[in-house]
């Protein structure tokens, strides 16, 4: 069975064009699993493209929010996550429900001018890194982060377990903010700035501090 970093791997060949696909106020992030249902001329088009080669759409957010899916082209957020379908069913009326797990954070270079009813851009791809050198602060911002989560989900016992096998687990500091950033009602914009975060220790200082501010404050 493939495992994760395989599965969200871009293909060896893959040059930097990527479809787009803008929607109002939804950020996926690499890591997190986002349905969609496909049913609009030109996404079915784009859809098909992309199962027809490298599988990859790249998830955009548009600017003016749900107002601009009245505009001819709108203007959408340079940072976008590229994903990788990995399941996908076509209805028996012609749309499609697919599955799309988020690969990489990019930002966008230049929209590219195509015959094509969907959008297609250059995008510098970014991958996490984090600064050489000393762990210790690595495996504190890891502690922060879960400990800052495990404030706001309910005190189960079953998920404080989970939280500790986590706490314990192989799983980096990378994909763990990716996760809890992608699955809590945080801000469009927050979402954005987290998004476009390739260090993960920074990454993980600003959520830490957005689910303190956000949540944990508020709550107490």
């Amino acid at each position: 069975m493939a495992s994760m970093d395989d599965v969200i791997e871009l293909p060896e060949d893959f040059g930097g064009q990527v479809r787009l696909f803008p929607l109002p106020d939804l950020v996926v992030f690499p890591h997190a699993m986002q349905p969609l249902h496909i049913f609009e001329p030109r996404y079915c088009e784009m859809l098909d493209d992309a199962l027809a080669s490298d599988r990859l759409i790249a998830m955009a957010t548009l600017a003016g929010g749900v107002q601009s899916l009245h505009v001819q082209q709108p203007t959408i957020h340079a940072t976008v996550c590229i994903g990788k379908i990995v399941s996908h069913v076509e209805t028996e009326d012609g749309r499609h429900n697919i599955l799309l797990i988020g690969a990489k954070r990019a930002t966008v270079r230049r929209e590219l001018l195509t015959n094509r009813s969907f959008r297609i851009a250059d995008v510098d791809v970014a991958s996490d890194y984090h600064p050489p050198g000393d762990m210790t602060e690595y495996f504190e911002l890891k502690r922060d982060v879960l400990k800052a989560f495990s404030a706001i989900i309910p005190a189960s016992a079953t998920v404080q377990q989970n939280l500790h096998e986590l706490m314990a687990g192989q799983m980096g500091l990378g994909p763990i903010t990716d996760i809890i950033s992608f699955t809590l009602p945080l801000s469009t914009g927050a979402k954005l700035l987290l998004l476009a975060e390739s260090d993960v220790c920074q990454r993980a200082r600003l959520l830490t501090r957005l689910l303190r501010e956000r949540f944990i404050e508020k709550k107490g």
